[in-house]
């Protein structure tokens, strides 16, 4: 019997809020099991020695958060046909939960994060690359609304880490990606054409799959 044919791997990178979210999860709902989806935020260091006032001033936006031997061991394990347990992580705390999600192989990987398309061996992954380019006074704001609701933050912590950490990493490291991507979509997640460019060829891959 023949081994399964590698998965289409497709990095979806862009500004925090920028709407990788959307475009990764309309993926998802196309392609239904045929698309894994994994979300770079699930591979911060868990720094569970340092305090929680320690660990809410650390820079999130840093390459240094990430644990991307992790996050490549996954990949290749996904690669190879085998489940992989990603990490769920707790927002209000800082840290990695006791929980894991298993995720199984399928015919499309999709990893969606502020910093795919920034390190080297990850980027090197990916058969599609693409960069959502959304304005940084909306990104800001979508921030703030979703933090405040979903991870119970007051706006002015909100506003002190975005000026803080968020936009000085944003400048130097995630922007800067953008020359890496393959498709690179304005407007963020609003741009329904390109959205439909994007879905149309994964529609593609899951007939062929």
């Amino acid at each position: 019997m023949s081994a399964a044919p590698r998965p289409f791997l497709i990095g979806v990178a862009g500004g925090t809020c920028s709407g990788k979210t959307t475009v990764a999860e309309r993926l998802a709902e196309l392609a239904g099991n045929g698309l894994a989806l994994i979300k770079l935020d699930s591979y911060y260091v868990s720094d569970d020695e340092q305090p929680l006032e320690v660990r809410e001033r650390l820079n999130y936006d840093h390459p240094s958060a990430f644990d991307w031997q992790l996050l490549n061991d996954h990949l290749a394990a996904l690669s190879h046909g085998s489940t992989v347990p990603v990490p769920v992580y707790d927002y209000t705390n800082h840290r990695r939960s006791d929980e894991v999600r298993m995720v199984a192989p399928a015919s499309i990987v999709v990893v969606e994060g502020i910093l795919v398309l920034y390190e080297p061996t990850l980027r090197e992954r990916f058969d599609l690359k693409v960069y959502i380019d959304t304005d940084a006074d909306l990104r800001f704001i979508r921030r703030l609304q979703r933090d405040v609701v979903e991870r119970g933050r007051t706006p002015d912590s909100i506003i002190h880490q975005y000026l803080e950490s968020v936009r000085p990493a944003h400048e130097q490291f995630i922007e800067p990606s953008k020359r890496h991507a393959d498709v690179i979509f304005p407007q963020g997640g609003l741009n329904a054409p390109a959205i439909d460019v994007l879905l149309a060829r994964v529609r593609e891959l899951v007939v062929i799959g």
